[in-house]
């Protein structure tokens, strides 16, 4: 069998030899193309010399099953999400969704995972129901879009909603002939669920008190807006190889925790230094991911804010071009990170960009102001003279359609109507003046809220727990309340400390940054397993 393949390719050699060096080109592109197209052919499962389907590689979704097509090529094999994005685009099956709403059908198989790009949960066995998470850039809404939320959140819901740690909302029990109604009226609201799911770039995330800050370097709002809309015009920041974070920090009072984030922006003052004018600028940060016990690193790279929307877009293609398509437990950027490097990572940035990015070196860069990660709770005066924002407290992130609507009420007659989700799960009223604070705040009282709370409730942050998620291992947020019961009437602590508890290893309270975690465990205890956790 050697002496065959040798002849074979000394014969290969002896023809190459009768042709031009164009033709020789031509035939190696020839050959090229045929390997390519077997590939392809294997990850459609088509038989081989079959005709591909028109368009295929082409167009906003050439980016990703390009990716798909080295992987396969590559000698590796699609996980089976990556396959059923490749079969057909899932942001093109609405009207699958609208005929099993119509039918009054849950998703079953892959289905359950394509659905999630229209916003929309299947998280039966915990409830036999859809939850659908929004996508409101910068965790800003105007009271009548809260007004309305709450509306949709009756009408079409479970009658709550959940503020979770990307400053969004959730709203659940949504049973599956209810699923296109609320779809739509979000839409109504100007507001949207659309790849607040799966494989895509979640709620962009911004400094809360952007706007407001007395010692903020940049508005965060008009970033955040702009990077929302980048994603929902551009079809290819769509079916990544895993989700994906960016946040923005202002550096302002209140963190953003952007060093969680796949990208951080983070603002800083340069006064000075070789080839810097003085003015702000943001530093980027790559690779967190704190359910993996990492957070993001500083490249030392600095961005004038107009840069830095169009550098998030180059660093997700990059990301979509070297991501693994073939293990999700290493798809995430920190694994592309590990195993690229990371200047060799930023290199591929670069190519993605256009142009070679600014690094630090040289840059007189003023040092951050101190955060104050309790900061988000209580009455703090604004920038704005005479204007302050109030800090609610809210239990474990739940709000009743009740609260919802008062809390619109008091941000419209004592505010400005803007309501601000933070990261912890509470949230601000802005623009409220000095003479009505105290008015504000029994108003907030008569809803059962609070801008006061113990220094454990200050930091108390827990996910959905099993009571609405099927893959956490206890209820995280009941247990989060008895857990501060339990300690309030035992233990007096005047320092604030945050608490965190999150269901299962997806780590969606991010159990790793708070001064105490808690991830939860079955624990074993005689024939039977009881709901427990591990201490961080």
């Amino acid at each position: 069998m050697r002496g065959i393949a040798c002849r074979r390719g000394r014969r290969r050699e002896s023809d190459m030899s009768d042709f031009d060096d164009q033709q020789k080109q031509w035939l190696q592109g020839f050959v090229s193309g045929l390997e390519a197209r077997k590939a392809a052919d294997r990850l459609a499962n088509r038989p081989a010399g079959t005709a591909a389907a028109v368009g295929q590689a082409i167009g906003p979704d050439a980016l990703q099953q390009m990716a798909q097509d080295r992987a396969v090529a590559a000698g590796g094999k699609l996980v089976a999400e990556e396959t059923a994005k490749r079969t057909r685009h899932p942001l093109d099956r609405w009207d699958e969704v609208v005929a099993r709403a119509d039918a009054g059908q849950f998703p079953k198989g892959s289905d359950v995972f394509l659905t999630k790009y229209h916003g929309l949960f299947y998280v039966a066995p915990a409830q036999d129901s859809f939850m659908c998470r929004l996508r409101i850039p910068n965790g800003i809404l105007n009271a009548w879009q809260m007004r309305g939320l709450a509306e949709t959140a009756e009408a079409f819901g479970g009658g709550y909603a959940d503020v979770t740690t990307r400053a969004n909302l959730q709203i659940r029990e949504i049973p599956a002939h209810h699923a296109v109604d609320l779809l739509l009226a979000v839409q109504d609201l100007g507001l949207t669920a659309r790849g607040s799911g799966a494989d895509n770039i979640r709620n962009i995330t911004g400094s809360p008190t952007a706007g407001i800050d007395r010692q903020e370097l940049y508005d965060t709002r008009p970033l955040c807006r702009a990077m929302h809309h980048y994603i929902l015009n551009h079809r290819e920041m769509y079916g990544l190889p895993r989700k994906f974070n960016i946040a923005f920090d202002g550096g302002g009072r209140v963190p953003v925790l952007e060093d969680t984030n796949d990208i951080g922006f983070v603002a800083a003052e340069v006064t000075g230094g070789e080839g810097f004018a003085p003015g702000v600028y943001f530093r980027l940060q790559l690779g967190g991911i704190t359910g993996h016990r990492d957070f993001a690193f500083d490249t030392e790279i600095l961005l004038k804010p107009e840069e830095c929307v169009p550098v998030a877009g180059a660093v997700v293609r990059a990301f979509a071009n070297h991501g693994d398509r073939t293990n999700r437990q290493k798809a995430r950027l920190k694994y592309v990170l590990d195993r690229m490097g990371r200047e060799a990572f930023i290199v591929e940035v670069e190519k993605e960009h256009g142009s070679r990015l600014r690094r630090a070196a040289g840059a007189e860069v003023a040092p951050r102001a101190l955060a104050d990660k309790h900061g988000h709770i209580g009455v703090h005066g604004q920038r704005q003279a005479g204007l302050n924002y109030l800090g609610v407290v809210l239990p474990v992130g739940r709000l009743t359609t009740m609260q919802m609507r008062g809390l619109a009420e008091v941000a419209e007659r004592f505010g400005s109507g803007t309501l601000r989700l933070t990261v912890w799960q509470n949230l601000l009223i802005s623009d409220v003046a000095d003479r009505d604070v105290g008015v504000s705040i029994a108003a907030l009282q008569a809803l059962g809220l609070a801008v006061e709370a113990s220094a454990l409730r200050r930091g108390l942050v827990a996910c959905t727990g099993n009571a609405g998620c099927k893959f956490a291992a206890s209820n995280t947020k009941g247990h989060a309340l008895k857990l501060a019961d339990h300690l309030e009437a035992r233990l007096a602590i005047d320092t604030p400390i945050n608490i965190h508890l999150t269901g299962c290893h997806h780590s969606c309270a991010q159990h790793y940054i708070g001064d105490i975690g808690l991830i939860a465990v079955k624990v074993a205890r005689g024939e039977e397993s009881v709901e427990g956790y591990n201490v961080f």
